[in-house]
């Protein structure tokens, strides 16, 4: 009785590490996903909508937005890697990308983009993200396909 125990125990604690390993909730999983090159993501709750909305931006506005989240991301990494002393002058540089990124993905869309960037190792993993073919499995979760 005591070995099927710890059996089931096993077997519950294997299957929760294996879920919590490729459904993506953060943009923090999703960019290092992205950076290993996962061949397949899934991804759940709010993110899954920004990653659709992500994909389905139109080349001429994602070029845009790449650029603007570009600009965001080097200023973040600027901020961070200066302890904080270079904030104020990355944040006049950021506010303009931001609101250009904003505009066109809306708000926490761009947030989540810079987000996902950051995490990814630049805005690369943003266009590996579009290299991936979307299936949606329902309203809270999505698949990615690596191409």
């Amino acid at each position: 009785v005591i070995n099927t125990w710890y059996i089931y125990i096993w077997v519950e604690t294997y299957s929760y590490i294996k879920r919590g390993e490729y459904n993506m909730t953060t943009e923090k999983e999703l960019g290092e996903a992205l950076k290993r090159g996962d061949s397949t993501i899934e991804v759940e709750f709010d993110l899954a909508h920004k990653v659709a909305k992500i994909k389905t931006t139109g080349n001429a506005m994602w070029a845009l937005c790449i650029t603007a989240i570009g600009v965001a991301v080097v200023s973040g990494v600027v901020a961070i890697s200066t302890a904080g002393t270079a904030t104020v002058p990355s944040a006049f540089i950021a506010t303009p990308a931001i609101a250009t990124a904003s505009g066109v993905l809306g708000m926490s869309t761009a947030i989540s983009a810079i987000g996902i960037a950051m995490a990814g190792g630049g805005v690369v993993a943003l266009n590996k993200l579009r290299g991936y073919r979307l299936e949606k499995v329902s309203d809270e979760k999505v698949i990615l396909h690596k191409k």
